[in-house]
């Protein structure tokens, strides 16, 4: 098991994974269509897609983040606290959920 404090950079990568492979493909496809060599051209367009999108995702996703909170009124400089019952600890009761 991946300790936890990984996360942040495991979902970038599986992330900027996915998303440089389906990008690359449709484009690959839109430019040489499915002809001779469309995988190989495919995974190379990947590859490359994906060496940069990778540390990209890292740097841009703490900035979505704090962009997206004050859009859904998520604070992001004080994170909810347990208290040993398994409920948050939160000024709202309303947002309270099971740790």
């Amino acid at each position: 098991m991946i300790p936890q404090k990984f996360s942040p950079f495991l979902f970038g990568l599986i992330l900027s994974g996915l998303m440089s492979l389906l990008v690359s493909g449709i484009s690959v496809f839109r430019a040489a269509g499915l002809g001779h060599g469309f995988v190989g051209s495919w995974m190379d367009a990947w590859l490359t897609a994906w060496l940069f999108a990778f540390p990209v995702v890292l740097l841009v996703a703490p900035l979505t983040r704090a962009a997206v909170a004050p859009l859904t009124g998520t604070l992001l400089s004080r994170p909810p606290v347990g208290n040993g019952t398994g409920r948050c600890v939160d000024s709202n009761p309303a947002r309270a959920l099971p740790l």
